[in-house]
């Protein structure tokens, strides 16, 4: 499958960082290029209500339903065969968290605050949380409250504002 995971150590730094801020066991979550299905089985396997695999790739988007149903959660892990802009342009869903893992030479990258943000994807407190390499600079950006980085893995961390 043409995927790049995230590295261990940049995997379980993040879910580190996301126990501190988020009670799993009902989560709603968003794994747009979702390769493998290797987020999204972590945030099954911690509780979360209903997750949603979005990748274009036939071969990953088989791989994670045949995976799911293995695990016996197809009913809490859905999987979406589809571009992530083209799902991102139709997609009105409120998520706990959206994880955005993009090929690293994915210009169109940049891009993905800005569209989950407008379309209004997450609810109050809710995060986005992007995967990118060390030359996507996001910390300018709207919402934008954290950048982390474990080697070549960074991390840029979002919140949808909370309502009063």
């Amino acid at each position: 499958m043409p995927v790049r995971p995230t590295t261990d150590i940049a995997k379980v730094a993040l879910f580190n960082i996301l126990n501190n801020h988020f009670d799993f066991e009902g989560l709603t979550v968003l794994d747009l290029f979702a390769g493998t299905g290797n987020i999204s089985y972590e945030f099954v396997s911690r509780g979360a209500s209903k997750v949603t695999a979005v990748d274009n790739n036939f071969r990953c988007t088989g791989f994670i339903g045949e995976t799911a149903r293995n695990l016996q959660v197809p009913d809490v892990l859905t999987v979406v065969k589809s571009d992530a802009f083209h799902f991102l342009s139709w997609c009105h869903a409120g998520y706990d968290i959206v994880f955005a893992d993009p090929p690293y030479d994915l210009a169109r990258a940049v891009e993905i605050p800005n569209l989950v943000f407008q379309r209004k994807l997450l609810v109050a407190g809710g995060w986005l949380v992007v995967e990118h390499p060390a030359a996507f600079k996001f910390q300018g950006y709207p919402f934008f409250i954290d950048h982390r980085n474990y080697g070549k893995v960074h991390f840029s961390i979002f919140e949808q504002p909370k309502t009063e």
